[in-house]
């Protein structure tokens, strides 16, 4: 199983990337990346190139952006959207949703969190 690689969008706590890696997860956040500011489009871009899943709080906008790569034939690493959370309940589940599905199987997803 290739386990996937998270991208956290600056939305989301900054701790979650932390703890994600301290749990033997590879993950990095927004700032890590130095990406602030970028926009939707181009964060999703980035971390396609990095095969990294991208994770947010910003559900409108991704789920379109992901319907609109999908009508355009473009591919992404995948996109976990959320409602904000408790970071110990966005943990618990970005934990589950990585143990469960591999790389390959993510590539084009759109995954809500509250699912897992």
């Amino acid at each position: 199983m290739v386990p996937i690689r998270l991208f956290t969008d600056e939305d989301v706590y900054g701790a979650v990337a932390i703890a994600l890696r301290n749990s033997g997860y590879d993950a990095i956040s927004t700032p890590e990346a130095n990406r602030l500011g970028e926009n939707d489009e181009a964060q999703l871009v980035w971390a396609t190139s990095e095969n990294r899943v991208l994770v947010t709080f910003n559900v409108g906008h991704f789920a379109k952006l992901h319907r609109d790569w999908m009508e355009r034939d473009r591919s992404h690493a995948g996109i976990v959207v959320s409602a904000q959370r408790q970071i110990g309940d966005i943990l618990g589940r970005l934990f589950h949703l990585a143990r469960s599905l591999e790389r390959d199987v993510m590539g084009n997803r759109l995954e809500f969190l509250g699912d897992w």
